[in-house]
């Protein structure tokens, strides 16, 4: 038998004895698991969270947005980067506005509009937020309730009034329920009448955290900026959910004839705003995976070479056991168990650890990753490969020392 008990224990005290060289021998693979288990951990619990939040607003959720998207940083253009990281190059505009309310088979709809400018409130200015015009259809589109207050209406016509998310609310007044509060934003003061629960939040999702957002009528919006402010997007909802495909087929054929054949919008229903997030951040979870997976051949390179140098300077006691009679592959074995124990004693150490950020990023941040049981078997896996593989170089360069040779060396 290749991995006797004699042999797993001589590899346990070999790695015991040396305890600081076998750290650091470990420390690549240890990195390697930990890296790629938390990115891909990561990754999967953001597709949730974003499943979780589109799954919110229902399947019968319809998103129509520019299809023109372009990736920058400039807050100067407009206020479409603090949202998610994109700037809008082709809005929407008040006529697609009315398109799409005015198509068949469409129950309620509401434009969001990034209305620029700058918000002050008794706490001075409001830096973390940003302003959307939006309809008072909005809240029942959404699924989302108010936790004070009422959401202004066809009453509020003409009226400076504002709907505030829990996170604009405490950064405005250092207050949860400032009703009847008021702010200033392009000159003139806005009264606040309502504050909407906590919205879900879904880090890197395509949607915003409306936590920051302050909700504004969207003729108010134009009329501040004089029907400048661009509309990011639409958000409507058919009046009977099975026919969503084709009320959203509807939807962007008025819009492509309305702009002469191509509008250039996407028109996505909810589980294909699932697929557009999730191929987003699969892509994201493979590079960045790839990225930390390097560590792990560094690892294995790193084992294979303590082990070459462990070979040298035990020459003398290969000598010694070969002289007494130990076959060229009971010496094999040994070096073998010990590159192994090393590899995946390093890839459980990453696996505990994995889990430890994992509950770290839960309690400090909004992230939720999920790590499944098929990500450890596979790092595991990995790592038992690891210490095989490079463990094998040094283990077959031991076995074949000539045991008078290997007597000879000091």
């Amino acid at each position: 038998m290749i991995f006797s008990h004699g042999h797993l224990k001589a590899g346990f005290d070999s790695v015991r004895s040396a305890k600081l060289r076998s750290f650091w021998t470990m420390l690549g693979v240890i990195i390697g698991v930990t890296s790629v288990i938390t990115v891909v951990a990561i990754g999967e619990g953001v597709k949730q969270q974003v499943a979780g939040q589109i799954h919110h607003f229902g399947n019968n959720f319809i998103t129509i947005r520019s299809a023109q998207l372009e990736t920058g940083s400039d807050t100067n253009t407009n206020q479409a980067s603090l949202l998610s990281g994109l700037s809008v190059s082709g809005p929407l505009t008040l006529n697609d506005i009315d398109t799409v309310a005015a198509t068949k088979g469409v129950a309620e709809s509401a434009p969001l509009t990034i209305t620029s400018g700058t918000v002050k409130g008794q706490q001075g200015v409001y830096n973390d937020g940003f302003v959307i015009g939006t309809s008072d259809s909005l809240p029942s589109l959404l699924n989302q309730s108010l936790a004070y207050g009422s959401f202004f209406n066809n009453q509020n016509d003409g009226q400076n009034v504002a709907i505030l998310g829990q996170n604009a609310s405490n950064n405005l007044f250092k207050e949860s329920v400032p009703l009847g509060q008021s702010f200033l934003f392009h000159g003139q003061s806005f009264l606040v009448i309502g504050i909407f629960n906590q919205f879900t939040d879904a880090p890197l999702s395509q949607q915003a955290d409306f936590n920051n957002a302050i909700f504004i009528p969207n003729d108010l919006s134009e009329n501040l900026t004089n029907n400048t402010a661009p509309t990011y997007e639409i958000v409507a909802r058919p009046t009977v959910a099975d026919q969503t495909t084709s009320v959203a087929a509807r939807i962007r054929g008025r819009l492509n004839a309305a702009h002469g054949g191509q509008s250039g919008f996407e028109i996505l229903t909810g589980n294909q705003n699932i697929v557009a997030n999730d191929s987003i951040l699969e892509l994201l979870t493979r590079l960045i995976a790839g990225v930390a997976a390097i560590s792990l051949l560094v690892g294995g390179i790193g084992i294979m070479n303590v082990m070459l140098v462990s070979v040298a300077e035990r020459t003398h006691e290969i000598g010694i056991r070969k002289a007494v009679g130990a076959t060229n592959l009971q010496i094999l074995s040994q070096f073998m168990i010990e590159s192994t124990l090393l590899s995946l004693t390093g890839g459980l150490i990453g696996i505990i650890l994995s889990f430890a950020i994992d509950l770290s990023l839960r309690v400090a941040t909004t992230l939720e990753p999920s790590i499944s049981w098929q990500i450890v078997v596979i790092a595991t896996g990995v790592s038992l490969l690891i210490g095989i593989i490079f463990g094998s170089v040094p283990a077959f360069k031991a076995a074949r020392k000539h045991p008078i040779e290997a007597l000879r060396s000091e």
